[in-house]
């Protein structure tokens, strides 16, 4: 059980990063804390997403004779669909930093203040 465990690091350490970025977006009263939290929880995400296209001993996706004797076999190639599906995502994680930064800056403008209390407190 413990092997096992040990044998499954890299999951261990996207569920730390997880949570240390939840507990960022719902702990911090600093929104630019909640925007780093936010930052790390997606990054966890999509690295989580790229180690599950990993295989050992596959090979890329490249057929280099499409017709020859020997059949093609899936099951050794790595899939690509993960990868191209997190580039996407990281594209998504940067637009989304950004508007949260300019969403910031335009708060800070207004309250002068990120601390999300304070920001309540001269809204009431």
């Amino acid at each position: 059980m413990f092997d096992f465990i040990l044998s499954r690091y890299n999951y261990w350490i996207y569920i730390i990063l997880m949570m240390i970025g939840l507990y960022a977006m719902i702990g911090k009263k600093n929104l630019i804390k909640k925007i780093i939290g936010m930052n790390i929880f997606q990054t966890a995400i999509i690295l989580f997403f790229i180690s599950t296209a990993a295989k050992r001993g596959g090979t890329l996706p490249i057929i280099e004779h499409a017709h020859g004797a020997h059949p093609i076999q899936a099951a050794s190639y790595v899939n690509p669909l993960p990868h191209v599906l997190m580039l996407t995502a990281i594209v998504v994680m940067v637009s989304t930093l950004g508007v949260a930064l300019a969403i910031v800056i335009a708060i800070y403008r207004r309250y002068n203040t990120l601390e999300e209390d304070e920001i309540l407190n001269l809204k009431r």
